[in-house]
């Protein structure tokens, strides 16, 4: 599995930080379909971090259709994504976009070099 990370200088929740870093694996198709993910409390000891803490994560993962929990049968990646709404995918671009902001922030980056960031992400990606 892709390593996740938490980090504790971020004032973003962990649970949050996790969700989101599950769901971009997961749109991303790193993460594919069916595929186990870790029982909570061995990632919650792996992360140093409590196990309710990932028990919301994949709530709220679950809850997002993204992934499944079958007792005896673990939690797995959704064989199927979930369909999203325009007013959804709106608000997921949303909230990307304000991580991806606040972390350039971070490396004191200013407008202009967040904007040409993402516009040779683009680049790159659509070639």
């Amino acid at each position: 599995m892709t390593v996740l990370t938490v980090a504790v200088d971020d004032a973003t929740p962990p649970y949050e930080q996790l969700r989101r870093q599950f769901a971009q694996l997961i749109g991303s198709g790193i993460l594919q379909p069916g595929e186990r993910l870790p029982p909570v409390r061995q990632l919650a000891g792996d992360l140093g971090l409590a196990a309710g803490t990932v028990a919301r994560t994949y709530r709220e993962l679950e809850a997002a259709g993204l992934i499944r929990t079958r007792r005896g049968g673990g939690t797995r990646v959704a064989d199927r994504p979930p369909t999203l709404t325009e007013d959804q995918r709106r608000q997921l671009l949303s909230e990307y976009a304000s991580a991806y902001v606040g972390q350039a922030l971070l490396v004191t980056a200013d407008n202009r070099a967040i904007l040409e960031a993402v516009q040779h992400a683009l680049a790159v990606r659509t070639a």
